[in-house]
């Protein structure tokens, strides 16, 4: 008799690479897709952390350069960031968004709310040094 199964949990994704700049620190989307609630919910948990580690003002720079398919509820989760930037008086760029996806944000107008950029050498570029420890 057996009274245990055995579940097979996939490690939990999205998952991101961060890099800290002379001038911005740098998170890069590691996964093709952005989908899942769970994922999303994994990815404000990490960015947030790393906001939070920050000590004064920040500048973030998210770079979706291996990004293809994301969900409507990853836009809400961008303005959250969004707004937990601005709070600590820091500055927000996107950077390496496809055309497909650019094309959503067309359509929802979240162009005019975030500051995107082709690559992450134009989105650091003219962001002031930040004090590093």
């Amino acid at each position: 008799m057996q009274f245990f199964e055995e579940i097979v949990v996939e490690p939990i994704k999205p998952r991101i690479a961060v890099e800290y700049a002379r001038n911005a620190t740098i998170v890069t989307f590691t996964d093709e897709k952005i989908l899942e609630e769970q994922d999303i919910g994994a990815l404000q948990d990490s960015i947030m952390a790393v906001i939070e580690s920050a000590s004064g003002g920040m500048n973030l720079i998210l770079d979706f350069s291996k990004v293809q398919f994301l969900s409507s509820a990853m836009l809400g989760l961008l303005i959250r960031i969004s707004k937990r930037v601005y709070q600590r008086d820091g500055q927000l760029r996107l950077c390496n968004i496809s055309p497909k996806i650019y094309e959503i944000f067309k359509i929802t107008r979240l162009t005019k709310i975030f500051d995107i950029y082709p690559d992450v050498e134009s989105a650091s570029e003219g962001l002031p040094e930040l004090d590093r420890p």
